[in-house]
């Protein structure tokens, strides 16, 4: 049985109407270039979170070759996707912003108001000191950019990929385990209660709340691991306040951030471990998930306020399609990064803004 690692938020799924409108966006805000996939199919695997019904998407899983997770951009195809009944706030249960990385944050920030993007306020730094700010997407959703050293591949783009996700809980010590422990977000840089009104940038109305910042090891494991780069979750829980879980009464791919998703090695292994801790994989493919063009095992899990997380275990990765190149995984026994110049090959595809 292979090693069970957790290497990183591979990507995060982004449900919206448009798929190529919107990675042309993705590509001109944050250079999520590269294409790893473009596909069409049935979700014949996710009945459970799509309302018994077998229902068709395309989906197009893009990156940015600086480092760091990518965006699994998400469009039905047999309906038209639901967005939430009431607008999403930050009181609420779920993944509430995608955390960016970049490298200089006045030129992130103004390059991202020269493109339109809903400016939510001007950068400042976090309670951990590192700078940041908060953009709206052209479809609702919120992202953070925040100055971060962890890179791959440095080169003169603002930005690089996920840095992490920004996630609603109930209780953030009933949620802690599941981040902490078992997805190995295992460093907390910062642990701080207060109020709303001392938030700064997220404009809520007054209330109290306790945040919770969590960081991943340097040292990245897994093929793909350098790429990936460290990762971080951040922890949310509003108290005395009502609050709605983003995707009640939705199906997984309406719109917003549907899950985060970590590349890892061992999924069996893992699998073993959640179920010793009594956590159920709500969906596994086993060894059915095949696109085409990329291959793997998948699996989900909920969070204690049923945030969707998924895990992949990568078994096949295109180079060049037309070619029949790609970069096979299934057989690897190590879980070391593969050498920086091959990761790069996938760069080969990038598509430009």
């Amino acid at each position: 049985m292979k090693k069970a690692t957790i290497n990183g938020i591979q990507q995060v799924g982004i449900g919206v109407k448009d798929a190529n409108q919107a990675w042309a966006w993705y590509r001109k805000a944050f250079k999520m270039d590269v294409p790893i996939f473009q596909d069409s199919a049935e979700a014949n695997l996710m009945t459970r979170y799509t309302s018994g019904k077998v229902e068709s998407r395309h989906a197009i899983l893009a990156m940015n070759m600086q480092g760091g997770g990518g965006f699994e951009i998400w469009q039905y195809t047999s309906k038209v996707p639901e967005a939430p009944k009431e607008k999403v706030t930050w009181y609420d249960l779920g993944i509430l912003a995608v955390k960016i990385r970049c490298k200089d944050i006045h030129k992130t920030h103004a390059h991202l108001k020269s493109i339109g993007a809903g400016i939510l306020g001007n950068p400042e730094k976090d309670p951990n000191g590192n700078w940041h700010f908060y953009i709206n997407d052209p479809y609702g959703n919120t992202f953070e950019l925040i100055e971060n050293e962890s890179w791959f591949n440095v080169n003169k783009d603002l930005t690089g990929g996920v840095a992490g996700v920004v996630v609603g809980v109930s209780s953030i010590d009933k949620a802690m385990p599941i981040y902490k422990n078992h997805l190995q977000q295992s460093k907390i840089l910062f642990d701080k209660s207060g109020t709303w009104d001392d938030f700064g940038q997220l404009g809520a109305q007054e209330a109290e709340y306790r945040r919770v910042l969590l960081q991943s090891s340097p040292d990245c494991t897994g093929a793909f691991g350098k790429l990936l780069c460290q990762t971080q979750v951040e922890l949310i829980e509003t108290k005395n306040q009502v609050r709605n879980r983003i995707f009640e009464n939705r199906n997984w791919g309406d719109l917003g951030f549907i899950h985060v998703c970590f590349d890892v090695n061992g999924m069996e292994a893992i699998k073993e471990k959640l179920a010793h801790e009594g956590i159920e994989l709500t969906v596994d493919s086993g060894n059915e998930f095949d696109m085409g063009k990329a291959a793997g095992r998948f699996s989900y899990l909920e969070d204690p306020d049923g945030t969707l997380i998924e895990m992949v275990e990568t078994y096949k990765v295109p180079i060049m399609e037309k070619f029949g190149w790609y970069l096979h995984l299934h057989k690897r026994k190590t879980t070391n990064n593969l050498p920086s110049f091959v990761v790069k090959l996938l760069s080969i595809n990038r598509v430009k803004a």
